[in-house]
Formats: structure tokens, sequence, C-alpha cells
């Protein structure tokens, strides 16, 4: 099991070097083709990886994006892993405003033949119930 988490492990770390890069061929590889996505982004769910969305959202950012994961916790079995993490997304917009965001990550992962592949990834924010809906973007772990 432990070559399987180091793999996991590996598979999540070149996402964050590849949203790091804006690189959206290396992000779109991490995922299996048909994988289950809850974005933060609407809409409230798609099945595969939505290219020219992916395309838009990085060209919204001037230079790196980063995103580090807190309190992540693994589960591995032999081709079946999950994973929990709160998410801290950092970075400059182009029009100048500076995001530092903490979300919530749970994602799912199967072994394929290519490796290790995400194939349910759903973020999440939670929202104030007083009625105003409003996202809660201003929580700190």
């Amino acid at each position: 099991m432990t070559e399987n988490k180091d793999e996991i492990i590996a598979l999540c770390q070149t996402l964050d070097r590849a949203h790091h890069d804006k690189d959206a061929q290396a992000i779109a590889g991490c995922y299996a083709p048909d994988a289950v996505i809850y974005s933060l982004a609407p809409p409230l769910g798609e099945r595969g990886l939505d290219r020219r969305g992916l395309d838009a959202w990085l060209a919204t950012w001037d230079g790196p994006i980063r995103i580090d994961a807190q309190d992540m916790e693994l589960s591995v079995t032999e081709g079946l892993a999950y994973s929990s993490a709160l998410n801290r997304i950092r970075g400059t917009k182009t029009d100048g405003e500076e995001v530092d965001v903490w979300f919530r990550t749970t994602m799912c992962f199967r072994k394929t033949g290519e490796g290790w592949r995400i194939v349910h990834d759903h973020s999440s924010v939670p929202f104030y119930m007083d009625g105003s809906t409003r996202a809660a973007v201003d929580l700190r772990p």
C-alpha cells in the first residue's frame, strides 16, 4: 500500500505544480476522462474536465497559482483511494486582485493502466446560514 500512497501523493504534487505553472494539459492528465467534478465554479457538476473552461480560468491569473493542502487525509486500497483536505489557493488575477481563499476538497482516485487518476473531485466553500447565502470565503483554519 505504501507504493500506491506514494504514487497518489506524487499525482497530487503533479496537480499542484500544473496549477502553479498554469499547465492545462498537465492538469487534465491527472484526471480520468469521465471524472465526476464538482468544482467551485458553475455548473453544479460535470463529467469530464472542461478544457475550454479550464483554459479560460487559467487565463484569468497573472503569474503562478499556488494551492497548498493542509490536514490531508488519504486512505488507500489496492485500486481505489480517497482523500480530504483543506486547501488554500493564492495568486494574483489579471486585474490585480490578490486571491487568498481556503476551501474544502474530497477526491477519489482509481488505479488505471496509466497509473492513478482522479475520478471524483469535489471542492466547496461553506456559506453563511444567516439568510444572505454568501459564500464564506473569509474563513481560515
